[in-house]
């Protein structure tokens, strides 16, 4: 203690640490070397700065949709045992704390304003996240509310509550002469909700302090790298000090590519300022109320009719409901409005989408990505034709098919290798769909209050980002004495089975068993600037780059293995290693000729298309609403599968996705902007009472993809749509049902088609005592 008395505070304090000269012009004489090399250093040196004293995060969300925050009272909070901290948008800059997937519309910590209920204004570190939870419920914020509450896509049109940037535009061919030439103009529209990720593991990070002045990130992400430079900028430290990794995910579905990021940042940040391990596992109830949904869409339509049924033009007006950031929406309607036609040539085209701001939380990506509420509205509108012609609509659909080569879409692309048209004809023959719907028109005829319906659709998803940059992976093989091989890839398996695809490609590349390779964790430090694992092109991309890793490989071994062909792979290995041949090996894969320009519609925007179809029959409990799906057919294209076995789960797997979306997945908002659905008791989630009493799914063969890793197709996304047979079937079981009571022509039911959707349409001296299928809405609203 003598000694610190006499220490002397007005010369500097020069110390070298990891070879590095550091100065302290004003020293602490209290303070210890530990806690000078933990707290201003922020390098290691006790039990808490080695991390290993872990804390836990919870979050205190807004509970308005559009007020200003008065004031942030957290004293309350800090005052229980085992609180450590408080943070809020005091504790970072205003360019630390911004946050956003393209542009930076977001916050970590919401600051003066907030647009939507479950914006994250602070959060609480403590001893455990129970502690935590607790006293995030302590910390007082007041508010001064603010008009207008936007919630319904309607209310945003009505007061033209769009994004600043303005409308997408896309117009092909000469529109308006097309319409002066039709027969018959048809409109109409239709209307998809919001639709819950509804992952089976909620999300969760953890973060630890390093020496040097480093963190790692352990997320369930989808895109670590990106959850990398959020962290990064958040703690104003460069990206190579900062390690994201992520092992596994208990799914995904896109709700995990952006929406990591609102949870990871301050997780990061209160473990780099306490020197200690931090994480938080978000309830359900907050991961529903916070993280956003898939996009609902409103479409209004207008389409020119030759006599025969053949679609000379159409007119698109579409409206998503973004929520209060941007997030991916804009990319979510481009995709949209280059799928409007699904697989049906439309000469002449015009589509504007409005991406609207509404005061719900932000929605973002989900399997599809716009696609399927796009391609709702193509299967709406020649089901309206027929309908209006009456015409059967299932030779209007292969009226309007897509040939099998030279046609072009509405973005000027060439159609190659389209085989839509192999897939419908073999679905229609394997579900022997003519002579099934003979049974359905006789079983109907049979029953007054059970009726059945039968409808099959077509699909045809293109395959690529669309934005140049993001179709690019790279991948890092390593060959060990032993013999066995360890690859790290940019992809992260999210139950798709990405690594099991991966360790085949290496495995055939290498000629070796596959119980001798082994997939790692993704992780930024193995393999930079990764793009997410979403488009569906994980295994393309991936794939690719861990082939040509490989194949490097290969050509080092080449001479041993001329050398000794009889001598196996394990000597190979060894003699290489000794001869002090590189057993390591890098590889890297750029999709080609991805150019699309949205602005003057030209360009590449796929690689390539993956094509399917499905036929579904349904029957329908008039007085109830409730229905069955007693059997469904599939086929798809998936080029020379790499696991036929994955490939039909995803087909499967897609499909019930894609169900819930149609059929049952409703969320429900308060007037108020708050989300009623928050759980599975007030969600309904597909079931295994759900799944097809019979469920037939068949792989085309002979359709090799040369555009793809040993000729395969992509098949997370392009199933999904599939779905919608069942809700057409669905339409058409209403429609016999609306026979019985003389009701004809067309009627509009929203997606998903609920049971009290279902039983209003079913028309009867019950349902004509109410004037409005949905109520007056006052408790609750569609998004």
């Amino acid at each position: 203690m003598e000694n610190l008395a006499q220490f002397n505070c007005n010369v500097p304090l020069v110390l070298f640490v990891n070879g590095k000269k550091v100065i302290d012009s004003s020293p602490d004489p209290e303070c210890t070397l530990l806690v000078y090399l933990r707290e201003k250093l922020r390098l290691c040196g006790t039990k808490l700065g080695c991390a290993e004293g872990g804390c836990g995060a919870s979050f205190v969300y807004s509970t308005k949709a559009h007020a200003k925050i008065l004031s942030i009272d957290a004293s309350e909070a800090l005052k229980q045992e085992g609180v450590h901290q408080f943070f809020s948008a005091d504790d970072l800059t205003d360019e630390q704390n911004r946050l956003g997937a393209i542009v930076e519309d977001e916050r970590i910590f919401a600051k003066d304003i907030v647009t939507s209920q479950g914006q994250i204004i602070g959060a609480v570190v403590a001893d455990n996240e129970s502690i935590a939870k607790t006293a995030a419920r302590k910390v007082r914020v007041v508010y001064e509310d603010l008009t207008p509450i936007i919630v319904s896509l309607e209310d945003a049109i009505d007061r033209e509550a769009f994004f600043p940037e303005g409308s997408l535009r896309l117009e092909y061919g000469n529109v308006d002469a097309a319409f002066d030439s039709a027969y018959v103009i048809v409109e109409g529209e239709c209307r998809t909700g919001a639709q819950e990720h509804f992952y089976l593991e909620p999300i969760a990070c953890i973060a630890y302090p390093r020496d040097s002045d480093e963190l790692e990130i352990i997320s369930c992400s989808q895109h670590p790298a990106e959850a990398q430079r959020k962290v990064a900028n958040a703690l104003s430290i460069p990206c190579h000090k900062v390690f994201s990794r992520v092992k596994r995910l208990g799914g995904g579905f896109g709700g995990k590519e952006t929406k990591v990021d609102l949870f990871v940042t301050p997780v990061a940040l209160a473990a780099y300022r306490l020197r200690r391990p931090v994480r938080t596992v978000l309830d359900r109830c907050d991961d529903m109320a916070v993280t956003g949904t898939r996009h609902p869409f409103l479409v209004r339509y207008r389409v020119a009719v030759s006599k025969d049924g053949l679609l000379l033009a159409g007119e698109y007006k579409a409206y998503s409901n973004a929520g209060y950031s941007r997030d991916l929406s804009y990319s979510v309607m481009q995709r949209a409005l280059l799928h409007i036609q699904n697989a049906y040539k439309i000469s002449n085209i015009r589509i504007e989408g409005w991406v609207c701001k509404t005061n719900l939380p932000s929605c973002t990506a989900f399997r599809g990505f716009g696609s399927p509420q796009a391609m709702f509205v193509a299967e709406t509108v020649i089901r309206h034709v027929a309908q209006e012609l009456k015409l059967d609509h299932v030779s209007l659909i292969e009226k309007n098919l897509y040939k099998n080569d030279g046609d072009h879409t509405h973005y000027n692309k060439l159609i190659e290798n389209c085989t839509v048209r192999r897939c419908w004809d073999d679905l229609l023959q394997s579900s022997a769909f003519r002579q099934r719907q003979t049974q359905v028109d006789a079983f109907n005829r049979a029953n007054r209050w059970r009726k059945r319906g039968i409808d099959a659709v077509p699909t045809m998803y293109g395959i690529a980002f669309n934005v140049p940059g993001l179709d690019q992976s790279g991948a890092l093989v390593h060959v060990y004495q032993d013999g066995t091989v360890l690859i790290a890839h940019g992809g992260v398996e999210m139950g798709q089975g990405l690594h099991t695809k991966m360790i085949q490609v290496a495995a055939t590349a290498l000629q070796i068993p596959f119980d001798k390779i082994h997939c790692s964790e993704t992780g930024t430090d193995k393999i930079p600037n990764t793009s997410a694992t979403a488009a569906s092109v994980a295994s393309d991309l991936n794939g690719a780059a861990v082939l040509e890793a490989c194949r490097k490989l290969q050509s080092r071994l080449e001479p041993y293995r001329k050398k000794d062909s009889a001598g196996g792979w394990n000597a190979w290995i060894q003699q290489a290693y000794l001869d002090r041949v590189s057993l390591s090996a890098t590889g890297f894969y750029a999709t080609p000729n991805i150019n699309y320009n949205f602005q003057t519609n030209a360009g590449n925007p796929f690689h390539y298309y993956t094509f399917g179809a499905a036929c579904s029959e349904v029957e329908i409990d008039c007085l109830t609403g409730d229905h069955q799906v007693l059997r469904t057919d599939i086929v798809m294209d998936v080029g020379s599968s790499l696991n036929p076995a994955i490939d039909i789960g995803q087909i499967e797997g897609g499909f019930m996705q894609g169900y819930g979306m149609f059929m049952l997945e409703e969320m429900i908002y308060s007037p108020a902007g708050e989300v009623y659905s928050r759980g599975p008791g007030t969600y309904k989630l597909p079931g295994f009472a759900n799944i097809p009493g019979e469920l037939n799914v068949s792989l085309l063969t002979g359709a090799p993809n040369p555009r793809a890793v040993y000729s395969s197709k992509a098949i997370g996304e392009p199933p999904l749509f599939l779905a919608s047979s069942v809700y057409f079937a669905i339409k058409a079981a209403i429609e016999a049902a609306r026979l019985e009571e003389g009701l004809t022509g067309n009627f509009n039911l929203i997606a998903p088609a609920s049971s009290a959707r279902i039983r209003m349409l079913c028309s009867d001296t019950i349902t004509r005592k109410f004037t409005d299928e949905t109520g007056d809405g006052s408790w609750n609203v569609m998004a």
